[in-house]
């Protein structure tokens, strides 16, 4: 594990499954229907239970569009550790020039409003977009990294973020953008 400072908050980077995390919240890389997928998504659905199906299926009574891209909602966390989930859409990468840098960092910033709003202390993230959605985790990192720092100098509300990866090379890349970008 990785452990860097951002004013008050701890940023831990680490290899893990995020369904394994007993932080306050984890968030879900989710598809706009919320309704499970592949990836971190499906096994999130699938570990959890259909108690979080079932409030995403009330969530989508009032988004009939789903959810769009870079806005985030919360529901229970079922059968996980973690007491709550964030759901957020990141962007599927179309080559970079269509707004997806922007995109991607709302899906952070909103998540970690959203955890600010409810008295989330602790948080953990996937590497948003970078499976299905094609995102290359080269980009994604400092933008994730980026949009993480941008909230806790505006916010400092979240005691303890994680950025839980699934793949070592992830990892290597996430591990070095916070090292450019902290420099602690």
């Amino acid at each position: 594990m990785y452990e860097f400072k951002i004013k008050n908050t701890r940023l831990k980077i680490k290899l893990g499954d995020i369904t394994d995390e007993e932080t306050d919240v984890i968030v879900n890389a989710a598809n706009s229907s919320l309704m499970g997928g592949r990836g971190v998504d499906g096994a999130i659905h699938k570990k959890g239970g259909p108690s979080i199906l079932a409030e995403c299926i009330e969530i989508r009574k009032t988004l009939p569009m789903g959810l769009p891209t870079g806005e985030a909602v919360m529901t229970n966390s079922g059968l996980l550790k973690a007491k709550r989930i964030i759901h957020t859409v990141g962007p599927v990468w179309n080559g970079g020039s269509h707004g997806e840098p922007e995109l991607l960092k709302n899906t952070y910033f909103n998540s970690l409003l959203m955890a600010k709003r409810n008295s989330l202390k602790t948080i953990s993230f996937p590497s948003i977009s970078t499976g299905a959605f094609g995102y290359p985790v080269k980009l994604a990192a400092p933008t994730a990294l980026n949009a993480i720092a941008d909230f806790v100098y505006s916010e400092d509300s979240i005691d303890t973020i994680f950025l839980v990866l699934f793949h070592e090379s992830d990892l290597s890349e996430y591990v070095n953008a916070a090292k450019n970008l902290f420099k602690n």
